[in-house]
């Protein structure tokens, strides 16, 4: 069974920087891409960023330079690093993984950003 078990989440001032975890298991295949997509009520959900098992990475549009993603070499472990925080970034964040033909989310995460 797949299991992503995301953390970090939380509220925090415009400007200021959140890391989001996601852990990974029971993923059987080693080529898999790893990525974190951000929703709001109403709205699609939405790229944030993703990176493959070889490290290669894709940023939504909006990301702009602020957000980084990585995960552990060898490992189904991935990091979001948020800096520059803006309230429009203000979303729930899920963690999903792609392997063969699947695909698996985690539960989210709430990142509040707000004065």
């Amino acid at each position: 069974q797949v299991q992503l078990v995301e953390s970090g989440g939380g509220s925090v001032q415009p400007g200021g920087s959140l890391r989001l975890d996601c852990v990974g298991s029971g993923i059987l295949f080693r080529n898999n891409v790893m990525g974190w997509y951000r929703q709001t009520p109403g709205k699609q959900r939405e790229l944030v960023a993703s990176i493959t098992n070889g490290g290669r990475t894709e940023y939504g549009d909006f990301v702009k330079g602020r957000f980084t993603i990585s995960r552990t070499s060898g490992t189904n472990t991935v990091y979001l690093q948020m800096n520059n925080l803006k309230p429009e970034d203000t979303a729930v964040y899920y963690c999903n993984v792609v392997w063969g033909s699947r695909t698996d989310w985690g539960q989210g995460t709430q990142v509040t950003v707000s004065s």
